[in-house]
């Protein structure tokens, strides 16, 4: 017989590695649902044209907001289960509500009238089951120790943007099945290209169900690594340690929230203005923006991943909130680079005026005008800055080489910065059960992805990039004093009680 010392060595290499597939599978589950959210992103518009002809351009923006409105609902909710149930709970149910919410979306199609509503509750409801990414980083949170929190962070950030990379790219696979496609009339179902990429997204789906079912494992630990006996834990041993006393910081807290917020606004309105920008700055036309632009935010894809690698290397030498400073920084000249100088002006788009008057086009139009059909003669249209928008007569351009620098400045500090702040923030809660305040702080990114859209969009529209990008480098700064003044509080929920030192 072995010894009791072996016997406890060979348990403990075992919770080991139960807690690394564990934290594993929760990598597949970023990555699954950031596939099942964006691998439809392109052809939600063509769809919702194809499916009711009621539906404009407005009510495009409401389907896009629904998946983040739902998401920012679902949050709070899931993460307050997962404090005082297994966490497998919340993390089912979520996945399922996701299946069956592409289910749905396949099905749009179907009923007589008001489909684009039917559209509208799908995505909503794969927003509130992408939920559950609130109970993912409360998990990877407490299943580690400080000293492994920003590789698992990164690694799940890795994970999560490499999903949203590969969702397009199986979107334009689909595209070759065409519109028609298959019908299978017993079930009423159509596989065509716009169900295709949702009927995948389900089969993940499920496949992720199986897979936390079979494999995941409920394990917390503290901040030193040492297993802790909770709620949500089944196999409690006799040497495990109770959850640490002490008052979590506050004020730490809600900076840290506000700090995700500002990284996670700045980079959706980045998103949203990239488009417009392109195709009024360079002339580009639909089909180029739709390419190029396509290029820029893969590539910058890619650059986020390796930077989400570096993060856990840099972490370990000069600590979170040093990186967490020198992003926003990064952030500020990338947005600075942006702002228009010199005295070479936008080719002015020179439409025909009727009733010699100026029409009013909206921002959303601008937009939409990417994802229709070209005319049947192939005539692309004018191209250049719209008339609508009187900046454009004089406000220089932003030269391409100053865009493709700013962009790449931007794609180096937005990862930075969003990794860092939700670990400092998992480090700030310290070892107890941390799904409601997980909840809050997606919460907040959601709701940092519905506004800063509606933000930028008014305000380039109106006043033009020089006023845009000048606003946004002007939070940036109040982001990092609001820093400058947290930044002794920022600290791990041990090292401020004195268990550890940091």
């Amino acid at each position: 017989m072995l010894e009791q010392r072996e016997w406890d060595i060979i348990e403990t290499e075992e919770h080991y590695k139960s807690r690394w597939i564990s934290i594993r599978i929760l990598y597949l589950t970023m990555f699954f649902s950031s596939v099942g959210f964006s691998i439809v992103i392109m052809s939600i518009w063509p769809y919702l044209q194809k499916i009711d002809q009621t539906a404009d351009a407005s009510f495009l923006g409401w389907v896009i907001a629904s998946f983040s409105l739902g998401q920012m609902v679902a949050s709070p909710v899931f993460g307050l289960w997962s404090n005082y149930r297994p966490r497998k709970e919340p993390l089912i149910v979520s996945i399922f509500i996701s299946v069956v919410a592409n289910c749905l979306y396949a099905y749009v199609h179907v009923p007589a009238s008001h489909n684009k509503y039917y559209m509208l509750v799908a995505r909503g409801l794969v927003g509130f089951g992408a939920g559950n990414v609130a109970v993912v980083r409360s998990y990877i949170a407490g299943a580690t120790s400080l000293q492994e929190r920003i590789s698992s962070m990164a690694n799940t950030s890795a994970c999560q943007a490499l999903g949203f990379i590969l969702g397009p790219v199986f979107q334009t696979c689909f595209a070759l099945i065409g519109e028609k496609g298959v019908t299978w009339d017993a079930i009423k179902l159509q596989i065509n290209m716009y169900t295709a990429p949702v009927l995948l997204g389900a089969f993940l789906g499920v496949l992720n169900i199986i897979l936390i079912l079979t494999l995941l494992r409920e394990h917390r630990v503290d901040d030193s690594g040492r297993q802790c006996k909770n709620v949500n834990f089944e196999e409690a041993s006799t040497d495990e340690v109770q959850f640490p006393q002490g008052d979590i910081d506050q004020v730490a807290v809600l900076a840290t929230n506000v700090l995700f917020f500002v990284v996670l606004f700045i980079f959706a309105l980045f998103e949203t203005i990239v488009t417009p920008l392109t195709m009024d700055m360079y002339a580009w036309t639909r089909e180029q923006a739709v390419l190029y632009d396509g290029i820029i935010l893969a590539a910058l894809g890619v650059e986020a991943i390796l930077i989400f690698m570096g993060v856990k290397l840099l972490s370990k030498k000069i600590g979170d909130r040093a990186i967490l400073l020198g992003g926003l920084i990064v952030v500020w000249v990338g947005f600075f680079i942006l702002l228009p100088w010199g005295n070479q002006f936008p080719k002015i788009q020179w439409e025909e005026l009727h009733n010699n008057s100026i029409p009013n086009t909206t921002f959303g139009e601008i937009i939409i005008t990417l994802w229709k059909s070209p005319r049947e003669d192939h005539n692309e249209g004018p191209t250049g800055c719209p008339i609508e928008q009187a900046w454009c007569f004089y406000t220089p351009m932003i030269h391409l080489a100053q865009f493709l620098t700013a962009a790449t400045l931007i794609g180096v500090g937005y990862p930075t910065c969003n990794v860092t702040s939700y670990t400092l923030y998992s480090k700030v809660l310290g070892p107890k059960p941390q799904g409601v305040y997980m909840g809050w702080l997606t919460a907040s990114g959601s709701a940092a992805r519905i506004l800063g859209p509606v933000f930028i969009s008014q305000v380039y529209t109106s006043w033009g990039p020089r006023w845009a990008f000048s606003l946004v480098c002007g939070i940036v700064v109040l982001t990092i004093m609001l820093l400058g003044v947290v930044y002794r509080r920022l600290v791990p929920f041990s090292v401020r009680h004195g268990r550890i030192q940091e």
